[in-house]
C-alpha cells in the first residue's frame, strides 16, 4: 500500500450514534503517524454536518442498523461525489459489502472490525483506492461492466481481460511495478494499460479512473485518430 507522501492532517469525519462506538473509533487516530505519512485528525459530527463542510473529504460512518442506509449513501454520492466513505455496518456478506460500495462508499467492514483494520481501510481509501477482498473487486468490476447496476446510465467501455486485472490491481492500490510484478509483464507496459484505461473510462488521473470505474461513470471516449501517436505495448 503506498505512503501518503504529504504531511499535511487529513481531517476525517466521523459519525456514530453511541458513545462508546465513539469512543472507540476516535482511539483510532491515536496511533503516531508513519514517517512520510500524513496525520488523520478525526472530526466528530453528524452526517449532516460532515456534508456541509468542505474540509472533510473522508467520513468514517458507524452504523448499528442498514435499514435503509444504502439510499442515504446514494444521496450523499449525489450531494459530494468526491467524498470518500467507509462504512461500518453490521451485515458481513459479500451482497452487501457490494451493495454498499456501489452506493457510493469505498469501504465496508463489519462491527467485529478491530481498530489495526479500521486504520488499514482508511490508508487505502485515502490512497485512492477503495477496501475490499479481491474476489469482491473482480465481481464488482463484472458487475459494472455487464451493465447489472441499473442505476448506471453511461455507455461502459470494453475493456480487454488484461486492462480488467489490471484495472482491478489499481483498485487495490498497488503501483506499476506491483502491478507488472503481479502479472509478469514490463513496467512500461502497466503504464501503456492505465493509459488506455483512462481514455477508455474518461478519467484524468488514477484516482478518478478508480472511482468512475468503480461507480460506472463513465465518459464518451475521444475520437480515435487523437491516440494515433500512443504506441501499443510490446508485452501484454
Amino acid at each position: 500500500m503506498p505512503a501518503m507522501y504529504s504531511t499535511e492532517p487529513i481531517r476525517i469525519g466521523v459519525v456514530a450514534n453511541e458513545p462508546m462506538r465513539l469512543e472507540g473509533l476516535t482511539s483510532i487516530f491515536e496511533n503516531h503517524a508513519k514517517p512520510g505519512e500524513a496525520p488523520l485528525v478525526p472530526i466528530v459530527g453528524t452526517l449532516e454536518q460532515h456534508l456541509d463542510n468542505d474540509e472533510i473529504e473522508y467520513v468514517l460512518i458507524d452504523w448499528s442498523s442498514s435499514t435503509k442506509k444504502l439510499g442515504v449513501l446514494e444521496g450523499i454520492r449525489r450531494k459530494r461525489p468526491n467524498l470518500r466513505m467507509v462504512v461500518i455496518g453490521p451485515d458481513s456478506n459479500e451482497q452487501v459489502m457490494m451493495d454498499t460500495i456501489i452506493a457510493g462508499a469505498r469501504a465496508y467492514l463489519d462491527m467485529g472490525a478491530g481498530p489495526r483494520l479500521v486504520r488499514e481501510a482508511l490508508d487505502v481509501v485515502i490512497s485512492g483506492s477503495i477496501w475490499a477482498p479481491r474476489k469482491l473487486l473482480s465481481k464488482l468490476i463484472d458487475r459494472l461492466l455487464s451493465g447489472e447496476d441499473a442505476s448506471v446510465t453511461s455507455p461502459r467501455p470494453h475493456l480487454t481481460a488484461r486492462e480488467e486485472q489490471v484495472l482491478q490491481l489499481l483498485l487495490l492500490a498497488r503501483s506499476n511495478r506491483e502491478i507488472a510484478e503481479e502479472l509478469g509483464i514490463e513496467e512500461r507496459t502497466v503504464k501503456a494499460h492505465v493509459g488506455k484505461l483512462m481514455r477508455k473510462i474518461g478519467a484524468e488521473n488514477r484516482i478518478e479512473l478508480s472511482m468512475r470505474a468503480l461507480h460506472g461513470s463513465y465518459k464518451q471516449s475521444p475520437p480515435m485518430h487523437h491516440y494515433q501517436q500512443i504506441a501499443e505495448p510490446a508485452t501484454v
